[in-house]
């Protein structure tokens, strides 16, 4: 009866995440509590010889005002989706040798984000953009 219970333990104590849960909350945020993590973004570029390589971008959000944060975690899928057409059409047309503008792509993607989230206040930031 005892090593049912034992094991019925173990199991528990096994699966990832049901005992670790409180640890996960005392983690420190990458980048500041105003800091809005969003997954990488990539387009599939050209190559030479008909090859396809891809312009991987990888960025966030720092939204100091709190209301504003809360709605930008909100539409985040509404903000990545854009994000995503706008580096998938970039890549496209982006020359074999050329190198990526950030600028050009920063300043796309803070329009995008002022005209979803509906106000300024949001910045985008761009961390690191990488052509393969």
């Amino acid at each position: 009866m005892r090593r049912r219970l034992f094991l019925a333990l173990l199991a528990l104590a096994a699966t990832p995440g049901v005992l670790h849960a409180a640890d996960d909350d005392k983690k420190k945020k990458a980048g500041g509590p105003d800091y809005i993590g969003i997954d990488t973004l990539t387009g599939t570029t050209n190559k030479p010889n008909g090859r396809r390589g891809v312009l991987t971008v990888e960025c966030g959000l720092n939204v100091p005002n709190g209301d504003l944060r809360e709605k930008a975690k909100e539409l985040l899928p509404v903000l990545r989706a854009a994000y995503v057409q706008t580096v998938i059409v970039y890549a496209a047309g982006l020359p074999f040798d050329a190198v990526p503008n950030a600028d050009y792509l920063e300043m796309t993607m803070q329009r995008q984000t002022d005209e979803i989230l509906g106000q300024p206040g949001a910045r985008f930031l761009v961390g690191a953009i990488l052509v393969n």
